[in-house]
């Protein structure tokens, strides 16, 4: 089961050795490499698919397009589209070894390709200072690649895909059947409830706040995820998980309208905070 307080001593016992830290550090530059390609290709992948079927629906034969995908086209300058060459895909190094600009076109950069790389690896890097060599550490890195891809998403598009949010509730709940181990010391049944109410709950405040103002909240995207987060942190972390990242949006937000006079009808991504207070409840959290 999970408990709280969190636990930051719990690291202690398994002493990843400093190896395994830079080890761990090292692939998560490759993988937030990776990251980036999906944050950036997924939603536009989505988008085409989504009006192939509306042109379906209407009778209607879709413009071809030319073949994109996670690897299909290499990876280009979106201002000059020159290919980005071999040397200048190392992750964060070429970006600083490029002062953020492309080679060919000497265009700006988005500095979110070297944070999502450098994110990663210290996400990855704590990871395997808290779970060791272990089994565990794998679950772990796969949770965590997947909540940096989702966050990544909805902050730039406000939308978080069944693509990735689908997945990450059945490889949950697929190891809820080997249970009591970490990351997961859940069963079966800890983890189906924890999907459920993970669900439920958020879908619940949805229809009571549009029932109410006659606008929407929140997005399903947002009910998916913490079904998903439900299913491997279990029942008992909903309730830290949900009031954590509904306090984070809301002060975040208030300083948004306040400070910065962002409009206060502009939507606010919560899938962000989710990932966020659920990966710290996986490393952090006590479970007993």
């Amino acid at each position: 089961m999970f408990s709280l307080p969190v636990n930051v001593s719990l690291a202690a016992e398994h002493a990843a050795s400093p190896w395994l830290i830079g080890a761990m550090g090292l692939c998560g530059l490759v993988v937030g490499s990776f990251l980036n390609t999906v944050i950036h290709r997924l939603p536009r992948m989505l988008e085409r698919a989504w009006r192939e079927e509306c042109a379906a629906l209407d009778g209607r034969e879709a413009q071809p397009a030319p073949a994109y995908n996670l690897a299909i086209p290499r990876s280009h300058c979106p201002h000059c589209n020159a290919p980005v060459r071999a040397q200048h895909l190392v992750p964060l190094l070429s970006w600083l070894w490029l002062k953020g600009r492309c080679a060919d076109c000497g265009a700006a950069i988005s500095a979110r390709y070297p944070a999502i790389e450098a994110l990663t690896a210290v996400l990855f890097g704590v990871c395997a200072w808290r779970f060791g060599f272990d089994i565990s550490l794998l679950a772990a890195l796969v949770l965590t690649a997947f909540l940096v891809a989702l966050a990544g998403i909805d902050l730039e598009t406000h939308y978080l895909p069944d693509q990735l949010t689908l997945p990450l509730l059945w490889i949950g709940l697929a190891l809820s059947l080997v249970g009591d181990g970490e990351p997961f010391p859940l069963g079966p049944r800890e983890a189906v409830l924890g999907a459920i109410v993970g669900y439920l709950s958020l879908w619940i405040v949805h229809h009571v706040f549009k029932r109410i103002t006659g606008k929407d909240g929140m997005g399903y995207g947002d009910f998916k995820l913490l079904a998903a987060l439900g299913a491997w942190l279990g029942l008992q972390a909903l309730l830290p998980l949900i009031f954590f990242a509904a306090l984070a949006g809301a002060v975040i937000g208030l300083v948004l309208i306040w400070v910065f006079k962002r409009p206060r009808e502009a939507p606010i991504a919560f899938g962000p905070y989710l990932a966020l207070f659920g990966w710290l409840l996986l490393v952090f959290g006590e479970r007993t």
